[in-house]
């Protein structure tokens, strides 16, 4: 199963590396492609574990766009796009 999702506060490939990271390490989670000027996270899995993958998202900071962006998603945002750049 393909999703799609669009996100917020995505900024540059420091994002997308945790991004990246921490969503592969979700069960059945298979492929991940990340668009950062478009904000949209694909997803492949091989289960049905879409609000799984959005609350991860939203762990790291990256809520789907409708939800709420609170500061604090913001400021995890900014911890995951430091911490990503670090690794990549």
């Amino acid at each position: 199963m393909k999703t799609e999702i669009q996100i917020e506060n995505l900024k540059c490939g420091g994002c997308a590396a945790t991004i990246k990271k921490g969503i592969l390490g979700i069960e059945g989670v298979n492929e991940i492609e990340i668009d950062i000027d478009k904000s949209i996270v694909s997803i492949v899995s091989e289960n049905e574990n879409l609000e799984e993958i959005k609350l991860k998202l939203s762990k790291l900071g990256y809520p789907e766009v409708g939800d709420k962006n609170t500061v604090v998603h913001k400021a995890k945002s900014f911890v995951s796009c430091a911490v990503g750049r670090l690794d990549a």
